[in-house]
């Protein structure tokens, strides 16, 4: 069988890409567009942008998994919890019998039996959330660390970076791809897979943090911010290269998908606001002007600055670390009073109602579902900018987009769409029935997130050729078109292949 490596370009924006394509400062994605299919994809991160993770790589629809977020709420534990707390299904590699090698798929987690072949995570930087060190077999990242050296650990603290940290971070995400491109060609040569599944995740860090400087200390220097805001389209460049050594590496007649499941834009979000908006509306704006337990998380975040919150994380062993946010998300909510409740996000905003049967502490009843969902919806409509604009674009019942799948209960019951003006230097939001709700410190700090859609595969066909798929291609045909080439049995797998 040919060879199929899936390049993973994760999560950059496309009109950059698209201008820096333009003036030749992505030689090697260009030669690959010249040679290969360009797709849009129809991808769950329209509503979810971290559950298009888990479709990409398993191939399985969002209401099928029901993993949306690193943290998700666990209604028979009436908390949230961290994600390994609940099933996921199997990524591609692990259910096949050919040889794969997979690099560091972000937010995934070692598999419950051996697959056949290689897989690693935090090669290329380590973050206790989404990029953890593992490997299976056990012991490939302590070997690959002799021969080039420990991975930086990159840890995105909520709130504003300084300067000095962000030029730390510029620093270890230029060097991270090539550590990839590195620990790719020499597994390559040692050894033949059938499958190269290489996550390259940089580009999603900076898009994060170097999308513009208004998360940037006011006293940072000219120099500092000149070299801030361009290192997002360097470590842009530097993941093209290492895709060009990647390349140089494969067999001949090897097929070869550019992939990203997800954009990336200036930070629209106010999600740090909608646990007060929510307690406003759902109390008719009592408790807009007065310090509730609402947004205890965030709150928190605001009163402790972010390099000492950085410290202290970076103290704790990761499991303390995560049972601990665990803790601390909706910390003092009061559940025999609360109907609804906003659960963790930093892009779109999640809602879900505390109903009776479903959440262990459950008080809305089924009957009366539907009019607080309506309620909720138009309240927050309501709420505008400092400059009078909207502040939400809409309010969205899931079960309207997602068909209902075996986990549709672990997703919310609303998700909040916000405006599309850029919302890092945001103070308030106010609405003139509920009054206004106050940010709490800097919110996320991310000066980027993800856009609703921007989903997109380059299909660069090598001995195989370009299939046309029955409908228009989607995200779960990525994971459909590995398994059809390795001749996996394609039940369970919803994607057509986009290649035969």
């Amino acid at each position: 069988m040919t060879m199929l490596t899936v390049l993973q370009f994760d999560s950059p924006s496309l009109a950059v890409l698209d201008r820096m394509l333009g003036e030749g400062r992505l030689p090697v994605l260009a030669g690959l567009r010249e040679r290969g299919t360009w797709h849009e994809l129809d991808t769950p991160a329209t509503h979810f942008a971290a559950g298009a993770f888990h479709t990409l790589y398993s191939g399985t629809e969002l209401g099928d998994h029901g993993l949306f977020y690193p943290f998700q709420w666990s209604a028979a534990d009436q908390r949230v919890r961290y994600t390994t707390a609940f099933p996921a299904p199997a990524p591609v590699w692990e259910r096949l019998s050919t040889r794969s090698l997979a690099m560091d798929p972000y937010e995934s987690r070692p598999p419950l039996q051996p697959p056949s072949g290689t897989v690693i995570s935090g090669w290329q930087f380590t973050d206790r959330v989404v990029l953890q060190p593992w490997s299976s077999p056990p012991g490939y990242n302590a070997r690959l660390e002799r021969l080039f050296g420990p991975p930086a650990a990159v840890e995105e603290v909520f709130g504003r970076s300084s300067a000095r940290d962000l030029l730390t971070l510029r620093r270890d995400l230029l060097a991270a791809s090539g550590r990839a491109a590195d620990a790719a060609r020499l597994m390559l040569a040692r050894e033949h897979y059938d499958l190269a599944w290489l996550t390259f995740s940089a580009g999603h860090v900076a898009g994060h943090q170097f999308w513009d400087d208004s998360q940037l200390a006011d006293d940072a220097d000219v120099a500092t911010r000149h070299v801030l805001n361009g290192a997002l389209e360097e470590i842009y460049q530097t993941v093209d290269a290492a895709f060009g050594r990647v390349l140089e590496a494969l067999p001949e007649g090897a097929d070869v998908i550019v992939t990203s499941p997800v954009g990336m834009d200036v930070n629209t979000s106010r999600a740090d606001l909608l646990p007060e908006m929510l307690a406003a509306v759902l109390s008719g704006g009592a408790t807009a002007s007065q310090d509730t337990g609402s947004g205890f998380v965030w709150k928190l975040r605001a009163a402790l600055p972010t390099g000492l919150r950085a410290q202290v994380a970076s103290a704790l062993p990761d499991r303390v670390a995560l049972a601990l946010t665990e803790r601390l998300e909706l910390r003092g909510q009061d559940w025999s009073s609360t109907r609804a409740f906003a659960q963790p996000a930093d892009n779109q905003g999640y809602i879900r109602l505390n109903l009776a049967g479903r959440e262990r502490d459950g008080i809305v009843v089924a009957a009366e579902a539907e009019v607080l969902m309506d309620e909720i919806a138009s309240g927050l409509m309501t709420f505008t900018d400092p400059d009078g604009t909207p502040s939400v674009k809409a309010v969205e019942r899931v079960a309207d987009t997602f068909p209902a799948g075996v986990h549709s209960d672990r997703l919310p019951d609303l998700i909040v769409r916000w405006a599309d003006t850029p919302a890092t230097r945001l103070t308030h939001v106010r609405s003139d029935r509920f009054g206004q709700v106050a940010r709490r410190g800097a919110g996320s700090g991310r000066s980027g997130n993800h856009t609703a859609g921007d989903a997109w595969a380059l299909v660069v066909p090598g001995a195989s050729a370009v299939r046309e798929t029955s409908r228009p291609p989607r995200l779960v045909d990525i994971a459909a078109t590995a398994g059809a080439l390795a001749g996996l049995d394609p039940a369970g797998l919803p994607g057509e292949s986009l290649l035969h």
